[in-house]
């Protein structure tokens, strides 16, 4: 998998190119956790449930569906009031976050593959790009000489590309 730094990085730079009116802390922040999310699936590991299977690590919370369906959760959850042109930009960005897990972990050296297509097919898959080095799973088997590895990496892979995409949704703007 890609660090939650990685994830959270790609989100944060996605929440650049949202109008204004709802580039606010939150809305960014919520798109962050939505990156994040599917990595809950980890808990797996402790109730017995194998990496390979549906609910384990990279299966259904992984899948395009998942990431469709928590992303709008998240935008009837904290935008039930805006107007209907908002709601729709938000759950955009909101589903993009979440989907953009299971992409990025898709371009690790490392695992078993992404459900992208689960409940619908078992199979798990890589994206042809694997450039991006596998992070550890669990906090304390990151700090060390591979958990550096994976930031240099994603520094290389996630952040130059997202700092590119704020530059140019920022000048976007200007040109506006």
């Amino acid at each position: 998998m890609a660090s939650v730094f990685g994830h959270a990085a790609l989100a944060g730079a996605m929440g650049a190119a949202l109008p204004s009116r709802l580039r606010r802390r939150g809305v960014i922040a919520t798109g962050m956790l939505c990156s994040m999310m599917p990595d809950l699936d980890v808990i797996s590991f402790n109730l017995g449930i194998p990496y390979h299977g549906f609910w384990g690590h990279r299966g259904m919370t992984h899948s395009i569906l998942f990431g469709a369906g928590f992303g709008l959760m998240m935008m009837l959850i904290f935008h039930f009031r805006e107007e209907i042109k908002d709601k729709a930009i938000l759950g955009f960005y909101y589903i993009v976050c979440t989907v953009s897990h299971g992409v990025l972990d898709g371009m690790t050296t490392g695992g078993m593959g992404i459900a992208y297509f689960s409940p619908f097919d078992d199979g798990r898959y890589f994206l042809p790009y694997r450039m991006i080095q596998v992070s550890p799973l669990g906090i304390s088997r990151f700090f060390n000489k591979w958990g550096l590895e994976v930031l240099k990496s994603e520094f290389v892979w996630i952040g130059i590309p997202s700092l590119i995409f704020i530059g140019l949704a920022i000048g976007v703007r200007k040109l506006r």
